[in-house]
């Protein structure tokens, strides 16, 4: 079992798709003739995007109540299913949607950890309907990657190269139209963290693809405790100048959901288009992939390994013996693992000791530990 307390089923870009997130709070509460309820899983139904509750001792599903629905439901639900922001939400008639004999409804508090009343009918006479962001999707089956292959086209559509001038200088990732995820010390130095001059390619496997343009960087926040000597909150976002168009070779990545595990020697994928070994010291001309495992932080923050010096903005993945490793020119870009059927982004190509040393595996920003960063700027730019 790779994770823990969350399922989560997703279907295509069109978000004909199914989320479901558990909560496990064992507390009830009851509230004259209306029962209360502090555990429950959420999904959003295909084909209406019907938001449902289901209490943990419950089999069936509850349709949610629209009244005391508030937009910032809407928005801290999908981010708690790993979307970066919920895309529309509202409120839509029973009459105008097919309500099973019997069904059941529930009405929020006035925020997703409060009791949900479980009610046969709802006051307003509407349900909620929310669609998040789609993420995490691939077209294609299945830097610093030393050991890796080529990547087929559509197989990492969130991969960008981040160039400043003609160069590649890093990989990144894709939040969302116009927002893309890398480095702090990629653009730390050289007054690279003015937005001149930065563009962003998507959708190219092959580096040297002169005739891609890329997208101009119009805004470039690094995350203000980045320490360049201990690599710590190793983090920067991207706005864009026009959004991307999303196609079979460019979407967003999912982040993490809310209370989920990673479990050591999970598989994960780091893609790049950096040296492909020590001793190659130049970028490879087309996108590679390569499989590595999560490895402990106790672990990594062993004597035999890095001796302490990860913080918890930072996390392991690789293999003891080596050979298989993210390298220079890899930087910023994703270190992603799958549930279900929805790719995430877990952490972000940093730094380590050499590529592909025995006993030094690649150390990556930790992203679960900076989601609230990540949505605070999406929001406030």
């Amino acid at each position: 079992e790779r994770f823990k307390s969350f399922t989560c089923s997703l279907s295509s870009a069109t978000n004909r798709l199914l989320w479901s997130l558990f909560f496990y709070r064992p507390c009830v509460k009851r509230c004259g003739e209306v029962r209360s309820v502090l555990s429950v899983s959420f999904r959003i139904q295909a084909g209406a995007s019907l938001l449902a509750v289901r209490p943990q001792d419950r089999s069936r599903w509850l349709l949610a109540c629209y009244e005391h629905w508030q937009p910032t439901l809407g928005t801290r639900l999908c981010r708690h299913l790993g979307a970066l922001r919920a895309v529309h939400q509202k409120g839509v008639k029973l009459t105008d949607v097919r309500v099973e004999d019997g069904q059941e409804f529930a009405q929020v508090g006035s925020s997703l950890a409060d009791a949900w009343q479980i009610r046969s009918s709802c006051e307003s006479g509407r349900v909620v309907a929310l669609q998040c962001s789609a993420c995490g999707q691939q077209t294609a089956p299945g830097g610093r990657v030393v050991g890796g292959v080529d990547a087929a086209p559509g197989r990492w559509p969130w991969q960008v190269s981040v160039r400043h001038g003609s160069r590649h200088r890093c990989g990144g990732s894709v939040l969302a139209p116009r927002w893309i995820v890398t480095a702090a010390h990629c653009v730390h130095s050289y007054r690279r963290r003015r937005a001149l001059g930065w563009t962003v390619r998507a959708g190219v496997t092959r580096g040297s693809a002169e005739q891609e343009v890329g997208v101009p960087v119009e805004r470039v926040i690094s995350h203000p405790l980045y320490n360049d000597n201990s690599m710590d909150y190793d983090i920067a976002l991207m706005k864009l100048r026009v959004p991307l168009n999303f196609s079979d070779t460019i979407g967003a990545l999912c982040l993490l959901p809310s209370h989920q595990d990673l479990l050591p020697g999970t598989p994960c994928w780091v893609s790049g288009w950096g040296y492909t070994g020590p001793d190659q010291p130049q970028l490879t001309e087309t996108l590679k992939e390569a499989l590595v495992p999560l490895i402990s932080t106790q672990r990594c923050n062993s004597s035999c390994m890095y001796a302490g010096e990860l913080t918890g903005r930072m996390l392991c993945a690789g293999y003891p013996q080596g050979k298989i490793d993210a390298c220079q020119g890899d930087s910023g870009g994703p270190l992603v693992c799958q549930d279900e059927l929805a790719w995430r982004l877990v952490g972000i190509v940093s730094w380590g000791r050499g590529c592909a040393e025995p006993n030094r595996p690649g150390v990556y920003t930790n992203v679960a530990q900076l989601l609230p960063w990540i949505y605070h700027i999406t929001e406030i730019y």
